[in-house]
């Protein structure tokens, strides 16, 4: 996995989302509500304890997740939601992988196409991309004030069932199997780690640099897409995304 390092990336973007928390926590309310139409009880729910555990690292409040939970236990009819992953390239033959909950399939499906071909992208056919990337678990712990060096947190974390373990000064990035990724979570939360992030993620196979003069439209064209209220999470295997 040398190489896939994204954390730096990750940190800026982050406090980027940061002044748009409540569309964050609008798109978190839709992904929960429909994980707990299979299920209210996280116990017995993988995919809502995923998204709660996601909502709770990004501080959405409890009545926040409480309400999009008893929302989907009670619709029993009326809202619904497809799942649509775009696939594409933006500027540069930068592979993007674009993934929706809709419910106006023509809407999506135009401001997608619209992000891309105005930043000097293109969308592809389903297949075109996705073979690229791998479905993982990723999971971020900040190294500062933890009394762990390198070499024993990535026995701890292989012990628990990772696949890899990037350090860089800053952090741990752990990534695992998506299978594994919720044993491997509770295993390090249970020895006394803190996640900045941990998610099941798409990671590039291979990670390609934005060609010079192309970072600031690449960067535009992600914006726009992460700002839809349709799209939920946008992958690229662009060098630190």
């Amino acid at each position: 996995m040398a190489g896939h390092s994204k954390w730096k990336n990750i940190q800026g973007r982050k406090n980027a989302q940061d002044s748009k928390r409540a569309k964050v926590f609008q798109k978190l309310a839709k992904e929960i509500f429909v994980a707990a139409k299979a299920g209210a009880d996280i116990s017995t729910n993988a995919a809502l304890r995923l998204v709660v555990d996601k909502a709770k690292a990004v501080n959405m409040p409890n009545d926040n997740i409480k309400r999009a939970i008893d929302k989907a236990s009670g619709n029993t009819a009326g809202e619904h939601y497809d799942e649509i992953t775009y696939e594409g390239y933006g500027p540069g033959g930068i592979a993007v992988l674009v993934h929706t909950l809709t419910d106006n399939r023509n809407r999506t499906s135009t401001n997608v196409r619209v992000a891309f071909n105005k930043n000097g992208g293109s969308l592809g056919e389903t297949g075109s991309v996705a073979y690229m990337f791998d479905r993982k678990g990723y999971i971020v712990i900040e190294r500062a004030d933890l009394e762990v060096d390198e070499d024993t947190f990535m026995l701890e974390a292989i012990e628990a069932g990772a696949d890899d373990v990037e350090t860089s000064e800053e952090a741990f990035e752990v990534y695992t199997e998506a299978s594994a990724f919720t044993d491997v979570k509770d295993a390090l939360s249970e020895a006394g780690y803190a996640f900045v992030t941990a998610e099941l993620s798409m990671i590039p196979q291979v990670s390609n640099d934005i060609p010079e003069g192309k970072k600031e439209q690449f960067e535009r064209m992600i914006d726009a897409l992460e700002d839809d209220d349709d799209v939920q999470e946008v992958y690229t295997n662009a060098v630190g995304y």
